[in-house]
């Protein structure tokens, strides 16, 4: 009884869920949650604090930031603080009456004005020292900005360091490096339905383990107006990843699976996006790393599976990188997972040949029992 109620409570779920998919996909043009490169399409507006937590965790605001502002931010701190301390050590030479006389004692030697001033607080923070000009020990107030000028100078120039070096060795780089194939399959393994798609190191120096997971994203607008998002975890078959070599994620279609119950005519009708998030830590760097991508129902190509390009050879694996998005055809049957176990517990002679499916001119024929090679097309 309790597992004929689960599965009554399963199946409204399933179908309440569809009906107001299909209900707001009528209304107005879908929206993507996240675009193929990882980017998230959130916009925040009147955030706590605006700016606040921006400036309060400035170190990861400049690395996240682009490098021509980052150039500029940078640019505008060096001179800014030339143009500060070449103020004060012009005040303090206007104050000796060093810009009046020269036969006095002065405070720095050889800065009679404000360019002389700028030009010693250039050469002092950028520890150039022409020769000409120096500070004497006739005025302790000079000899106390200089201090702090050198003490300013070494801490800004650590900060620019430090946030360079952070930001070329971002993640995000090392992300670019790693990716997913451009679409997904639905096929059979082992005889179940399967959906499936590619995962791949471009780089020499290889991930060693990563941990890999897959969630469907939809949205669903209530009555009241308000917009809920619904996230369901996908089961993989194998989410810890070695990937030395390009290999295949795997979710199979089995009760529980938020696809189990979807026809391939249900997935050009669904709005929904399946978010795949791959985390790993770089073997170079000892950083932790995440590559995303996102996959649309238009995405999802039923009935293909993707063309082998691992080969062994005499001393090495090779890796063909250029199938690494190429498809081939392959004989599935056009039905959801659930009527396809269904018709294997009860297998019916009469129905064993599934109606054909017409695309791009061309006729599919799959059967239920026909093994895992590429369908007969039939050109119209």
């Amino acid at each position: 009884m309790s597992t004929k109620r689960e599965e009554q409570i399963i199946d409204t779920y399933y179908t309440s869920i569809h009906t107001l998919h299909r209900r707001n996909a009528n209304e107005g043009r879908w929206l993507r949650y996240m675009q193929k490169d990882g980017r998230f399409l959130v916009s925040f507006r009147k955030c706590p604090g605006d700016w606040s937590p921006y400036l309060q965790d400035i170190f990861t605001t400049l690395i996240e930031i682009r490098w021509r502002i980052m150039f500029l931010v940078f640019s505008l701190s060096y001179i800014l603080s030339w143009i500060f301390f070449s103020f004060l050590y012009w005040l303090i030479a206007y104050i000796n009456g060093d810009t009046q006389s020269v036969d006095n004692n002065p405070c720095m030697d050889n800065v009679r004005g404000f360019t002389e001033a700028f030009l010693f607080s250039m050469e002092t923070q950028a520890t150039i020292g022409y020769g000409h000009k120096g500070m004497t020990e006739n005025c302790i107030g000079a000899i106390i900005v200089f201090t702090i000028h050198d003490v300013f100078s070494c801490l800004l120039d650590t900060i620019v360091i430090g946030i360079v070096v952070a930001k070329m060795a971002s993640a995000r780089k090392r992300a670019q490096t790693v990716g997913f194939s451009s679409c997904a399959v639905v096929n059979l393994r082992n005889g179940d339905l399967c959906l499936s798609w590619r995962l791949g190191d471009f780089r020499g120096n290889h991930i060693l383990e990563g941990f890999i997971r897959a969630h469907l994203v939809r949205y669903v607008k209530q009555r009241e107006g308000s917009v809920v998002m619904l996230y369901q975890e996908l089961d993989l078959e194998n989410p810890h990843v070695v990937l030395a070599v390009p290999t295949t994620i795997i979710h199979k279609l089995k009760p529980g699976s938020p696809l189990y119950r979807m026809t391939p005519d249900d997935l050009q009708e669904e709005h929904f996006e399946l978010v795949v998030c791959f985390t790993y830590t770089g073997d170079s760097t000892g950083l932790l790393h995440q590559t995303r991508v996102s996959y649309n129902p238009a995405d999802i190509h039923w009935g293909q599976r993707f063309q082998d390009m691992l080969k062994v050879g005499k001393r090495h694996y090779k890796v063909d990188y250029a199938l690494f998005n190429e498809t081939t055809w392959v004989s599935v049957p056009m039905l959801w997972a659930e009527a396809y176990e269904r018709e294997r517990r009860h297998p019916n002679e009469d129905d064993s040949l599934i109606p054909p499916v017409t695309e791009n001119g061309n006729i599919y024929w799959a059967t239920i029992d026909c093994p895992e090679e590429v369908v007969v097309r039939t050109t119209l």
